[in-house]
């Protein structure tokens, strides 16, 4: 999957990704993975799938998903060891040519691709890459599996994902309709660059030392390049490429400690942005509050990264849990080693009392933190990729974000907070007028009156009533505004609603429950009003009208 949206992204193509993983055997599974990306030149794909370390963009300094060239061809090799079935690719590059289909193995003596057939075939593809890996497996992290597919969804939401799993259909739309904008590769920093990178790069090059500083670096001019030599007590004229060993390790110290501005991130990183994000995560989770924030470029040694977080509250989040916490490093979810993580540290570390949240170590409650590392060079704890490296620079970014999102859902708390008191004040007004006017109508002995003019002068909202009365469910919808408003009522309860008057605009049933809504237009100081048969129960939504304008009253309650 990362190499597919690295593809797409490079291509400036929408991802189109199938994922399917079947039972083939005993313990023996089918992994299926299909793009819409530009696909690979035939006379690539046996190095890029059967050759390790063929990465193509090992040396390039910008943000991408995957790097090192080992995992995809692990995959085969595991495979091949487990099953001894060599591995199926099928690549189209442009719809006037036709696919082809390889059958891969790896020499493990050699790290060589040996291709076991190869043909050109009839695809429905226009352009793209499938691969087919069968192997000796299970799917007992089938909920991690999963969790991966919808956490990869939530920060690519330019990707549609399909995935038929064992059986079962699932499918992540996307809610952004423009590509990503592909990052640029720059040339290394003299502060990132490790010393055997630096004799690689002094072996292919012809140039000498001065020009080589500048053509080969990022923000290394003239004068920088001067400095650097002078450190490194080298001639600005001398070849770079006969340059001796301990020449070499004199010239990377002389990198280091020259001051030399910061790499341009905006070039080499991509980050999601805020709209994304939430976008994203109210797609997945349905939140009752959300907010994001993008951090301004920053460095580490020498290497540029971007720290994005999210929080989010209510919803469909489970009250009595740990707050989730959803970990990335350049769009990759990260699903182990959680409290390995500098990110999990960093949210440890956060008083999330002062903005009105729980604690026990991590934050307590419906609370999800989301918290995204793009950078040319994460900086992982181990080759697995699964946590990032506590750099203090990195720490103090996520640190600064959360901080600033707390105080958003310290505001949103206090908000819903005094929101709720006055909508139980209103609501008891709803529920005690009524009675106040019946009372002193009996005790005076006159005809009830109508209330409505006094709830309307205290509130001055939309008001929406349920009551059941001799085995009938009213609704009832009263505008106090001065304004027209345009809403939507749900009704969700065990109740058919035979007979309904007025007839909603549609009826759905889900598992005992049926949900009725109506569509209602209501001018000022006007009442809609509507009945069914049913012993009532359930409750009603208003929407369509903000929070602070409406009250909702189930008088059966």
């Amino acid at each position: 999957m990362d190499n597919a949206l690295d593809a797409c992204e490079e291509a400036g193509v929408l991802p189109d990704l199938f994922i399917g993983i079947r039972k083939v055997s005993e313990e023996v599974y089918r992994i299926t993975v299909e793009d819409n990306g530009p696909g690979i030149v035939p006379a690539q794909v046996p190095f890029v799938f059967g050759k390790l370390l063929y990465g193509s963009r090992f040396h390039q300094v910008r943000q991408s998903r995957g790097q090192q060239g080992i995992g995809i061809s692990a995959a085969v090799l595991y495979a091949q060891l487990t099953t001894g079935l060599p591995t199926v690719v099928i690549s189209r590059t442009d719809p006037k040519e036709a696919a082809h289909r390889f059958e891969l193995a790896i020499h493990v003596e050699s790290n060589e691709p040996h291709i076991v057939s190869k043909k050109k075939i009839e695809w429905d593809r226009t352009h793209g890459t499938r691969v087919e890996i069968e192997l000796r497996t299970s799917l007992t992290a089938r909920k991690r599996l999963l969790e991966y597919l919808k956490f990869t969804s939530v920060v690519n939401p330019h990707a549609r994902i399909m995935a038929e799993i064992d059986g079962e259909t699932l499918t992540f739309e996307r809610v952004s309709a423009d590509p990503i904008a592909s990052p640029k590769a720059i040339q290394p920093h003299p502060h990132g660059i490790e010393l055997g990178a630096l004799k690689r790069m002094a072996g292919a090059s012809a140039a000498p030392l001065g020009e080589f500083l500048v053509t080969s670096f990022s923000r290394v001019g003239k004068k920088a390049a001067a400095e650097i030599g002078a450190a490194a007590d080298l001639e600005a004229g001398r070849k770079v490429k006969a340059l001796s060993a301990d020449e070499l390790k004199r010239l990377h110290a002389a990198l280091q400690s020259v001051d030399v501005p910061a790499p341009p991130a905006a070039q080499c990183l991509s980050p999601i942005g805020e709209d994304l994000i939430r976008q994203g995560l109210d797609k997945e989770f349905s939140l009752d509050f959300v907010k994001a924030r993008t951090r301004p470029p920053s460095v580490y040694g020498g290497h540029p990264f971007v720290v994005e977080a999210a929080i989010g509250y209510g919803g469909r989040l489970r009250a009595e849990d740990r707050a989730q916490i959803l970990r990335f490093a350049n769009r990759v979810p990260l699903m182990y080693q959680q409290g390995a993580c500098a990110i999990t540290q960093s949210v440890s570390d956060v008083n999330w009392k002062q903005y009105g949240i729980a604690q026990q170590g991590l934050p307590m409650g419906p609370v999800l933190i989301l918290v995204h590392v793009a950078s040319t060079n994460v900086p992982f704890t181990s080759e697995s990729k699964d946590a990032i490296a506590a750099i203090s620079e990195i720490s103090k970014e996520i640190d600064l974000v959360l901080k600033d999102l707390g105080r958003e859902l310290k505001q949103f708390l206090s908000r819903r907070d005094r929101r709720k008191a006055q909508d139980d004040r209103a609501r008891a007004i709803c529920s005690i007028i009524p009675e106040i006017a019946a009372k002193v109508a009996e005790i005076v002995e006159k005809p009830l009156i109508d209330v409505s003019p006094i709830e309307g002068k205290i509130m001055r909202r939309v008001v929406a009533k349920k009551w059941t009365a001799d085995g009938m469910v009213h609704l009832s919808l009263r505008n106090f505004t001065p304004h027209e408003v345009t809403l939507t009522l749900y009704d969700l309860s065990p109740d058919e609603g035979k007979g309904a008057a007025p007839p909603p605009s549609y009826t759905d049933r889900s598992g005992d429950d049926f949900t009725r809504v109506w569509q209602v237009k209501l001018p000022p100081e006007e009442v809609w009003d509507a009945r069914y048969r049913g012993k009532g129960g359930g409750r009603i939504e208003l929407r369509g009208v903000e929070d602070t304008q409406k009250v909702v009253v189930d008088l059966d309650v």
